[in-house]
């Protein structure tokens, strides 16, 4: 497409063209930056991720042929170049007391797996600060990612499925005093959209006419010079989406389902140790790359088909440690993910939708080992997922818990090389 080649040929060209002269215009000021990452990984068998195998999630589920044989029971092996980063970060003078900056940055995963290694926008806002306010507009992460404490794994998936992993267009609110920090937020979907009748889509949210809502409070505590600081939080997310307008049955419907999710974290950072942890309870959380869904709870309308929703609850819990040498950085993460069903019975004979609602649960453990070599990175981490898929039946759990489970695993060797812009 040609827009795409002109916005990534601007994307280059304008923070080289302001660096060429002097880097500030007017009292514009454009810092360019990124990361080259060149990834290798195998698999022990075949797995459910996005763009090649890159973006991981979990094992695929055995699929048995004609004479028993799981079809998924092959490894595989990629070389992928996809996640290299470019971002361009501006900066003007104050104007009225506020402070303005923006930042754009892209990266080369695509949008779906026929568009890979395309050009496509991660973040893109602009940010106003004054005294202990700032307000941010734009795409960037789902506050549910909290940005001072996600693991920082080797694998793109960054914790995924057990960590919020989202982007979105949104308004969002900070204010910060004495080491709290208070955040408010409205989001749209765009990339990581709600999954419905018709797939993954941000319209079933847009149908709502209410933006993803968010709510936070953080709290740090350190001392000068004392290496030794504790980072803490607690978030409340409420979403709605309207799943159909209309029925099968061809009658208007303004049904709709909504959810609450809760999360909480921390973090320690040690003088040379880092420990992280985080608890998330999630509600219809598939937009955020978590199982997760709904489920019909009756017919109130049995001739036109209209119907009343629930949504699953998933919890998720991870830990991650690891150390902070300029050179050697060994790490590893841990996590666990459970489907506790809907919020209340759903009606017999029907099903639930939403992402991975076969499986009851999900473990992972990744140990890593990170090389420092200038602006150089060599990283090598063993990434173990396991599953218990099992089979939704309304009527032997009226949760829509999946029964009948049975555990697959499947292990990734990952080696990666990156280079810092």
């Amino acid at each position: 497409m040609i827009t795409k080649k002109v916005l990534f040929l601007y994307f280059i060209a304008l923070p080289l063209l302001v660096c060429a002269q002097g880097g500030d215009q007017g009292g514009l000021a454009v810092r360019f930056g990124g990361f080259i990452k060149n990834d290798f990984f195998y698999d022990t068998r075949q797995v459910v991720a996005a763009r090649e195998g890159h973006f991981l999630l979990w094992p695929a589920k055995p699929s048995l042929d004609q004479e028993g044989l799981d079809i998924n029971d092959v490894p595989s092996l990629n070389f992928l170049s996809i996640q290299t980063r470019l971002n361009a970060s501006f900066s003007a003078p104050e104007v009225k007391g506020f402070k303005i900056t923006g930042m754009v940055e892209g990266a080369f995963f695509g949008h779906s797996n026929p568009d890979i290694n395309g050009f496509r926008l991660r973040h893109a806002f602009v940010r106003l600060q004054r005294n202990s306010s700032e307000f941010l507009f734009g795409q960037f992460w789902n506050p549910l990612f909290f940005t001072g404490s996600f693991p920082d794994v080797v694998s793109f998936n960054t914790g995924v499925p057990f960590q919020p992993f989202s982007r979105n267009p949104q308004v969002r609110y900070t204010f910060r005093a004495n080491g709290i920090s208070l955040v408010a937020a409205a989001l749209s979907q765009r990339d990581f959209a709600s999954v419905g009748p018709a797939g993954a889509s941000s319209v079933y949210l847009r149908n709502a006419a209410i933006p993803d809502l968010h709510l936070q409070l953080h709290y740090k505590l350190s001392k000068p010079d004392n290496p030794v600081s504790l980072t803490t939080g607690a978030a409340i997310a409420w979403k709605k989406i309207v799943p159909e307008l209309v029925t099968l049955q061809g009658y208007k419907t303004n049904a709709s389902v909504s959810g609450t999710s809760l999360s909480g974290y921390a973090r320690l950072d040690l003088p040379s140790l880092i420990v992280k942890a985080q608890y998330v309870l999630g509600q219809n959380a598939n937009d955020l790359l978590m199982i997760g869904g709904y489920g019909v709870t009756r017919e109130i309308d049995q001739v036109r088909g209209i119907r009343e929703y629930a949504p699953l609850k998933t919890q998720q819990i991870w830990l991650e440690a690891y150390t902070t040498g300029k050179v050697f950085q060994p790490g590893i993460f841990i996590a666990m993910s459970e489907n506790l069903g809907a919020t209340t019975d759903l009606r017999p004979g029907t099903t639930v939708t939403g992402l991975g609602t076969d499986i009851k649960t999900l473990f992972r453990v990744s140990p890593r080992l990170l090389y420092n070599l200038g602006k150089a990175r060599f990283a090598l981490e063993c990434e173990y997922t396991r599953a218990a898929f099992g089979t939704v039946n309304i009527n032997q759990n009226s949760r829509g818990i999946p029964v009948d489970t049975k555990d697959t695993a499947n292990l990734r060797l990952l080696f990666a090389v990156y280079y810092f812009i």
